[in-house]
């Protein structure tokens, strides 16, 4: 059996759960507080305040700008199909988006979208594992288990810099 430990890591958005197998490292989670489908706290593990480095310090590059690519051993649990889009949400780059239908079709079957939006809304890990950059076909901001504000902040960070400008507000 895999025992679990967690740790509460701050950020720019508030602080952050993170939650990794206690023998690989790997992590299993990172949850926003008052995220949608949080684990009830005893399927986190026990409490700990070492350990975690690197996704401490991948995080606090990422939000100050420095890091695009996290490189952290991950073991998300899900079925084959979450797991399968979960990989995809990986590949999509910095600074870039995605709608449901685009990552359907490259599962191969555009009628997928809506199964593949119930996955993307049950991914484990936020952020390391950016769900945050699938929209709406219309380019619109459409849920996030961490709330829209945080998606938004998200999209901002990662938005390229000749974009920022080019936007009035």
């Amino acid at each position: 059996m895999t025992v679990l430990v967690h740790t509460v890591i701050d950020s720019p958005l508030g602080p952050l759960t993170a939650v990794a197998e206690e023998e690989s490292g790997a992590l299993t989670g990172l949850y926003f507080a008052r995220h949608l489908r949080m684990p009830p706290p005893e399927a986190l593990g026990r409490r700990v305040s070492t350990g975690f480095v690197a996704v401490r310090g991948q995080l606090a590059e990422y939000f100050s700008g420095e890091r695009t690519r996290f490189d952290l051993p991950l073991a998300p649990r899900g079925n084959a199909f979450q797991l399968k889009v979960w990989r995809l949400l990986e590949r999509i780059p910095y600074g870039q988006r995605r709608s449901y239908g685009q990552l359907a079709r490259e599962l191969g079957d555009v009628s997928l979208a809506q199964a593949v939006g119930s996955a993307n809304a049950r991914n484990p890990i936020s952020v390391i594992v950016p769900c945050h950059r699938v929209v709406g076909a219309d380019g619109s901001l459409t849920g996030y288990a961490g709330g829209l504000a945080r998606k938004r902040f998200l999209l901002e960070l990662e938005e390229p810099a000749a974009d920022r400008a080019a936007r009035l507000f």
